[in-house]
């Protein structure tokens, strides 16, 4: 498919050519939102779409462009937010049918950081209850597809935000990253992302009745997804920028030193499970970096299982202590069910070993540190297994504790607080799946290094990057 029309161009190709007025933003825009109408009834990816405002914003856009004035970096480039981050007089329902008219009194800081940038929002993206699934589906919105096979999950929780970039509605989408949301739905729809750094991009909702929980606070971030990597970058530097509403926010700067060359990459093909499809393309990662002159070896890094047993255990924690009341009541039944499945993969601890499950995770940091100190950058997988089929975290408790296993990595970067950047690596066959299933691996750094994730993730792209936005393959 030749990228003719606009909805299928790339943010910054789209930024650059609206700059030098080779096209407007209300064409850009009409684009995305005529491409909206063509596929979104098929895949319920944006589920509350402002196509009237985002025109006049167009319009303005195009008016300041002509006008000389200062342009940001996402000037005139439609994009998409996730419904669990506030949007000034929209609703921020999470998901949920009793938050249905829950108004966002002002903007949280990524819309904030993009509407600054120059950016246009043409709508908001599905998430499943409370965001707390890596399925997307819930009672208010319904469910959302994916592009490449409508039997196999688009991921979760930004799993709106994968379907409608996967699929042209826009080249940009923000998603949040608490147990892999944005790489395990850039995984499962075939394109990319970044959970950058916790403390690179704030957060806060000004419509939130309550601070976070003490796990969302460690172990969440705000980040971009797009169908390249080039777009992932520019969405996050876009959304960097400082907000005193987030007193967790660190100034870091976008390029660290040049580590010492070549650059030691560490492929990491064992897990708690790992599909020989999935170590295959990790493979496939690591001979295509050490062709670009990475050093690259195999490599068993500090304990994966460890690590995924210490988030699922103070993860279950807080939902049980704090959350799970609300859920109870409010959530929709698959959602419920979802939640309690893994939630009941371990026993409840106590208030004990919370806290001492708190503290052991400067150890695993310190050890994941150490080993970054050997090689920079780590490759890896998203999920250890293939796209689930719909229904995989709602069936019974062998299969959940099959998908945690499957999932151990990507937990563990969070966890551990590191940026990791989704990338995909060509598809695989599969019944159900016409043009085959994405495949892709997660690029992981040191702190605030998402510039060594992102440079290793693009080479990467250059040779197994997918052919996207695609339609949907039904």
């Amino acid at each position: 498919m030749g990228k003719t029309e606009l909805w299928q161009w790339d943010a910054v190709d789209l930024a650059k050519a609206i700059r030098l007025r080779k096209i407007s933003s209300h064409e850009a825009t009409k684009a995305c939102l005529d491409r909206l109408d063509a596929v979104n009834p098929k895949l319920n990816a944006i589920t509350f779409q402002i196509g009237e405002q985002a025109l006049r914003d167009a319009e303005a856009a195009d008016a300041a462009v002509k006008a000389g004035e200062a342009l940001g970096p996402l000037h005139g480039v439609p994009v998409s937010t996730k419904e669990n981050i506030d949007q000034k007089d929209l609703p921020t329902p999470n998901g949920v049918v009793a938050y249905k008219d829950v108004i966002a009194p002002a903007d949280s800081p990524v819309v904030a950081n993009w509407r600054k940038a120059g950016a246009i929002f043409i709508g908001r993206t599905n998430a499943p209850a409370y965001s707390l699934r890596w399925d997307t589906d819930n009672a208010l919105r319904g469910r959302t597809y994916n592009p490449w096979a409508k039997g196999r999950t688009p991921g979760g929780s930004s799993g709106g935000a994968a379907s409608a970039v996967a699929a042209g509605i826009g080249p940009i989408s923000h998603g949040n990253d608490y147990g892999g949301s944005i790489r395990f739905p850039a995984y499962c729809s075939g394109v990319a992302g970044i959970r950058p750094t916790m403390g690179r991009v704030a957060a806060y909702n000004p419509s939130a009745q309550a601070e976070r929980a003490p796990t969302f606070l460690t172990f969440s971030v705000q980040g971009p997804l797009a169908r390249r990597v080039k777009d992932v970058r520019l969405g996050l530097h876009a959304m960097s920028g400082r907000d005193a509403r987030d007193p967790w926010w660190v100034p870091a700067h976008h390029h660290g030193r040049s580590p010492q060359r070549p650059i030691k990459v560490g492929l990491i093909t064992e897990a708690p499970y790992v599909h020989p499809k999935v170590a295959e393309a990790v493979r496939k990662a690591g001979v295509t970096l050490s062709n670009a002159g990475y050093a690259v070896e195999e490599v068993t890094p500090p304990s994966i299982e460890a690590a995924r047993e210490l988030w699922v255990k103070l993860v279950a924690a807080d939902i049980r202590e704090l959350l799970w009341e609300t859920i109870e009541a409010n959530a929709d039944p698959l959602g419920i069910k979802a939640v309690k499945l893994w939630r009941d993969a371990l026993p409840p601890i106590t208030m004990g070993e919370y806290l001492k499950g708190f503290s052991h995770i400067t150890r695993h940091r310190r050890e994941w540190s150490l080993f970054l100190e050997q090689y920079p950058v780590l490759v890896g997988p998203n999920s250890g297994d293939l796209p689930f089929e719909i229904g995989f975290d709602t069936t019974d408790l062998a299969r959940t504790q099959h998908v945690l296993d499957s999932q151990a990595l990507m937990v563990t970067v969070n966890l551990l607080g590191f940026p990791a950047a989704a990338v995909p690596v060509g598809t695989t066959p599969v019944d159900g799946a016409p043009k085959g299933l994405p495949l892709g691996v997660q690029v992981i750094a040191g702190r605030y290094r998402e510039d060594l994730a992102l440079d290793a993730a693009e080479v990467i792209e250059a040779q197994h990057g997918l052919e996207t936005p695609i339609d949907p393959a039904w």
